[in-house]
């Protein structure tokens, strides 16, 4: 059973390994050939010389030849030396990193398209996350794994193969020896690997803790925290205590590997080759004169080799052949993820904003048995102000993801203008909305594409968005002022209620008739969320507005207020009617504005 699972793994392993040969010569079909042919033709003339040019020169010598010959024997063995390391220059310097860089190109450019075009509903995938990010900082790594692997697959092969038919062709017997160092230096090799493997495997979560660890003492993040706390003594303790267990878990590897690795040199090379050989070959050169020194010196080198090439391929390539794999597994997981949201056939750009309609919408997220949302029922009419309230985890921003279109609903449909929602084509339906998010995000780019979020935009467009949302930062090159630091080492940064400010002004840069806003006043001090107020009770007077708050005296302005509770909505109205009925909407408003007086 055991060995059918090991057969299994390797079979999946050899698939994983094919895979990415695939997609290294589909994307770079020059630079795997060129690697192997040059690294071949390299190392040829070396290999061959501790055997063939060896045995010519001792023979040479000991039967009293022409010295001559042995110079025009060394000045061929020159060129080919010479010629190939002029190869291998200009191929390692000159050729191989720009095929490298083409290579990376396409395999990053298919990465990033891939990641474009997946569900926002992956990222809630754990096993999704994980491989999109093992594919994203790895991928270049194992590449280059793959492709040297190969290069050494294909040049210990051909050391073997050409080194085996001059120690036959020199004295057939000697074929035994080096059949009986393969023999053994194969089983022998696949258990160091596969205790190299088993260690790798022992180690990673350890080695995932180092990581955390070195994350936590580098990174801006934690700074603060750990100079003001004594949590940095605590974690040291932590990485101490790793360290411990790192030790304590590696030492019955270790000792095994030390087993393994006397055997290896005891039986195949100290036995067959030290002694073996030299007794085999010496009685046959020294007493009978059957073979010439030059025959000794020779085989004596070339079963060296050939044990040492058997024991890369069997050992050293065993455990990145099956590291190797399990990376590629998961990048081929990743490439070949279907997207579950679907494009539809409607493909417009809404000129005015047309009611929107959720009907019996129930959603669940992968892998949770409760749904987040249950059975919402909603209207909202063209040019209406939509305020969602509730406590945190009540599903007001899974509700606006919905009517994003980032995720598709459950149960139910939501329609806009009585066409659903999933009949458009993805692109054209987002075109029709402005969102901010709650966790947004800045770019490495100019303040105006920031906010218009595309190359060459209308700068007097931007700085008026900008003056909408309250953005009065002074600026050293106005719209095209660098944001962060990343492609500029003067790039401007801001701070977290400015940053929000250019988020919020990308709705208002937006030429289309719905704008969502989850949280837009979170991070703004109350003058600025006044402000704000006032700019998007202008905004809507050309777009419907829907927004998530939790500060209750942004809602007053809207039309409808909807408030939300363990995924349903509970109620429903107006702020005065609500505050009326005076049920959980009043009492949290309530609540809200005593704190505010007190303060």
């Amino acid at each position: 059973m055991k060995n059918k699972k090991q057969n299994k793994e390797n079979a999946h392993s050899i698939r994983n390994y094919l895979f990415m040969i695939r997609f290294i010569s589909k994307n770079s079909p020059f630079l795997l050939s060129a690697y192997i042919i040059c690294d071949v033709l390299t190392n040829i003339p070396w290999i061959l010389s501790n055997v063939v040019l060896l045995k010519y020169i001792i023979d040479t010598v000991t039967n009293g030849g022409d010295y001559r010959n042995i110079f025009i024997a060394f000045v061929i063995f020159i060129v080919f030396i010479v010629g190939g390391n002029f190869l291998n220059t200009l191929f390692y310097e000159i050729v191989l990193p720009q095929q490298k860089e083409k290579l990376y190109h396409k395999m990053y450019s298919a990465i990033y398209e891939k990641a474009a075009k997946m569900d926002y509903e992956s990222y809630d995938n754990p096993e999704f996350y994980n491989d999109f990010v093992l594919a994203m900082n790895s991928m270049s790594d194992r590449t280059d794994s793959v492709i040297n692997s190969t290069q050494r697959i294909v040049s210990n092969l051909v050391s073997i193969l050409s080194i085996t038919a001059v120690i036959v062709a020199i004295d057939p017997m000697s074929f035994v020896f080096v059949f009986a160092c393969v023999a053994l230096m194969i089983p022998l090799g696949r258990l160091i690997a596969k205790v190299n493997v088993a260690k790798k495997e022992a180690m990673t979560p350890l080695d995932r803790k180092n990581l955390y660890f070195s994350r936590v003492f580098y990174l801006q993040d934690y700074a603060k925290e750990l100079r003001l706390n004594p949590a940095g003594e605590m974690i040291e303790r932590r990485y101490h205590s790793n360290i411990a267990d790192r030790l304590k878990t590696i030492a019955p590897f270790l000792r095994k590997q030390w087993v393994l690795y006397f055997f290896q040199e005891s039986l195949p090379m100290t036995l067959l080759i030290s002694l073996g050989v030299t007794l085999y070959m010496g009685y046959k050169a020294i007493v009978t004169k059957e073979v010439s020194m030059g025959d000794f010196a020779a085989t004596f080198n070339g079963v060296s080799v050939v044990s040492a090439s058997t024991f890369a391929l069997t050992t050293w390539f065993a455990v990145t052949f099956r590291e190797n794999g399990l990376y590629v597994e998961k990048f081929k997981k990743f490439m070949k993820a279907k997207e579950k949201i679907k494009d539809g056939t409607i493909e417009k750009k809404l000129d005015n904003p047309e009611t929107i309609k959720l009907e019996n919408v129930s959603f669940t997220y992968p892998g949770n048995s409760e749904p987040t949302l249950k059975n919402i029922n909603l209207e909202i009419k063209p040019y209406q102000k939509i305020a969602l309230v509730g406590y945190n985890g009540t599903g007001k921003t899974t509700l606006t993801n919905l009517l994003l279109r980032l995720y598709d609903v459950t149960d139910g449909k939501i329609t806009v203008g009585g066409t659903d929602i999933r009949e458009w084509k993805i692109k054209s339906y987002h075109e029709n909305y402005a969102a901010v998010f709650q966790d947004f995000s800045l770019f490495g780019a100019t303040l105006a594409e920031n906010v218009a979020m595309q190359e060459n935009p209308d700068k007097e467009k931007v700085m008026q968005a900008l003056n909408e949302s309250s953005f009065n930062k002074a600026l050293p090159d106005g719209a095209d002022t660098v944001l962060l630091r990343e492609f500029d080492e003067s790039g401007l940064s801001l701070s977290g209620g400015e940053a929000q400010k250019v988020a919020v002004a990308r709705a208002f840069y937006k030429d289309c008739p719905f704008a969502v806003l989850d949280e837009p006043s979170a991070n703004l001090d109350p003058v600025s969320e006044y402000s704000l107020n006032e700019a998007m009770s202008r905004a809507a007077k050309d777009k419907t507005v829907i927004f998530i708050s939790h500060r209750l005296s942004t809602t007053v302005m809207a039309d409808v207020i909807y408030m939300l509770e363990n995924g349903e909505i509970v109620e429903s109205g107006s702020h005065e009617e609500l505050m009326a009925k005076n049920g959980k909407y009043a009492y949290m408003f309530k609540l809200q504005a005593e704190k505010y007086q007190e303060s």
